[in-house]
């Protein structure tokens, strides 16, 4: 009897091992795709396994060394400093700050990997969906506009991480047939395929507790759409002034769809924050009924800090003196910062919390730096991640928790729509400062300056810093020791190809500089 079993071929040629997903391997092929039900739950329901995580290297974001850490510590958001023995870890985070990594560089190689292996399941799927077309043929066409989107969107993550990727559309691929795929012809195949198969997407809000919940909806595609028509230049080395006109239109949809700007900045971050009608896309969480783990706020906090919570902490990642800046948290500045300063980040004297020593445990911003082992500061030095609220209720040491992790959301919308208007020659002052006002903030100017700096206020540990930067023309490390990597070509801005996929297959290319 044949067995069902994910074993995809493009995976196996572009990573090192193989996919082999055990909760299925047990069911015979057959026996699978039996009923319309059946059909849906191991062709569609079970990809949405993989949009969060609960080990390295996996999910979008929730989980570490994986894509989320590439897009943020890969930036000037944030950063993790070696504490004397603690998260030197072989020199792997000195190099995301330095942005020397190459291609055996861990967290290069998980994303890839990740990436890669959800490609290969949709594939998987949408053959299979295909086959059995007589099953469910009212349905089957939405299933493959929902898989054939959510294909797309991992294409997307992978040209803005890698730039040139192999484009791998079938299971049935020999290795002499995977080859590397030019980024500006992978950015239309996805433009092609989202804008093909956005209105059979059912146009039901995602972040609602139902049967679309956490699902690719039209409004998931049009986000996505906004983003890729904002990062057209980038992605395909040519200013189109349509691309940003076309980001306003999505924008516009996605506002008339109802979506608007919660009263307060945290509501979309508290546990079970599904009442947001500001999230447009979220990884479910649920302690009760998920796998999906939070490492974030466990990574950041000081070990005595989360102990005060009731879970453990790792006492590690904060914010950079450049980020401090942005917000207005300096000493030249008389630390007059931004309200969001107070949303995003724990920072100076924790009330209630001893540290070690036996004093109130007490965070020290601007004490950060690369190196820490020497400081006086090397346990409290820096500003740490609040982006979620805690959950009084977590497990699992913290990772459990019932806070959706926020993918997308329409302040986002409102500052990609004032962006494209600048870029424009237009006026987004009002979009720019809907968002500050939302905050309390005294509204400003709307430049691409003001704008950049908006997008790290607003948006900080959300995830978008590497692609803003790049998209600004403003992606370098902060680092400028004797042995700075030489950005001036701009080879960072896209990251290595994983050394172990160039040995399995001599045709996909090296990105230069690596």
């Amino acid at each position: 009897m044949k067995h069902l079993k994910y074993i995809a071929i493009s995976t196996i040629l572009l990573c090192s091992c193989s996919l082999d997903e055990s909760p299925q391997d047990q069911i015979p092929e057959e026996a699978a795709y039996a009923t319309p039900l059946l059909l849906y739950q191991n062709t569609v329901a079970t990809l949405y396994n993989y949009l969060g995580g609960h080990s390295d290297g996996e999910g979008l974001q929730g989980t570490c060394r994986g894509v989320y850490d590439l897009q943020t510590f890969g930036s000037d958001e944030a950063m993790l400093p070696t504490r004397g023995i603690d998260w030197y870890d072989g020199g792997l985070w000195q190099q995301m700050y330095k942005h020397s990594w190459d291609p055996g560089n861990e967290i290069v190689g998980n994303s890839w990997k990740y990436l890669y292996k959800v490609i290969a399941l949709c594939n998987n799927s949408l053959e299979k969906l295909q086959q059995h077309v007589y099953l469910a043929p009212q349905d089957v066409p939405d299933w493959i506009a929902e898989v054939r989107s959510l294909r797309a969107i991992y294409y997307w993550y992978l040209i803005d991480l890698f730039g040139d990727v192999p484009l791998i559309t079938s299971t049935n691929v020999s290795i002499n047939a995977v080859h590397t795929t030019p980024r500006a012809e992978v950015y239309q195949f996805i433009v092609d395929e989202l804008m093909a198969n956005r209105l059979q997407l059912c146009n039901n809000v995602s972040v609602v507790p139902g049967i679309y919940y956490g699902r690719i909806t039209q409004s998931v595609s049009n986000f996505v759409l906004a983003k890729l028509m904002l990062n057209a230049p980038v992605y395909t080395g040519t200013v189109n002034d349509t691309c940003y006109q076309k980001c306003i239109e999505f924008c516009n949809i996605l506002e008339d769809r109802g979506y608007e700007l919660s009263a307060d900045y945290d509501d979309n971050f508290v546990p079970h924050n599904q009442d947001s009608k500001e999230n447009i896309f979220v990884i479910p969480m649920d302690k009760d009924l998920y796998t999906n783990e939070q490492h974030y706020l466990v990574r950041s906090l000081h070990y005595r800090h989360a102990n005060l919570f009731g879970f453990s902490g790792d006492n590690g990642t904060c914010a950079t003196r450049h980020t401090l800046k942005v917000y207005g948290y300096t000493s030249e500045n008389d630390y007059k910062y931004d309200n969001r300063f107070l949303y995003n980040f724990y920072f100076e004297a924790q009330e209630g919390c001893i540290d070690r020593a036996g004093g109130l445990l007490t965070y020290v911003p601007e004490a950060v730096e690369l190196d820490l082992s020497n400081s006086p500061f090397i346990e409290t030095a820096g500003a740490r991640m609040r982006k979620y609220s805690i959950d009084p209720l977590c497990n699992y040491g913290g990772k459990l928790i019932d806070n959706d992790i926020v993918l997308f959301r329409f302040a986002d919308v409102l500052l990609m729509r004032a962006e494209a208007k600048v870029r424009l020659g237009q006026d987004g002052y009002e979009d720019m400062n809907r968002v500050r006002r939302r905050a309390e903030m005294q509204e400003r100017p709307c430049t691409l300056e003001t704008l950049l700096d908006e997008r790290l206020l607003e948006l900080c540990w959300e995830g978008w810093r590497r692609q803003d930067l790049i998209r600004f023309g403003c992606y370098r490390s902060l680092y400028d020791g004797p042995d700075a990597v030489d950005e001036s070509d701009g080879h960072t801005t896209v990251y290595p190809i994983p050394g172990n996929v160039k040995t399995l297959n001599p045709n996909i290319l090296q990105n230069k500089g690596y």
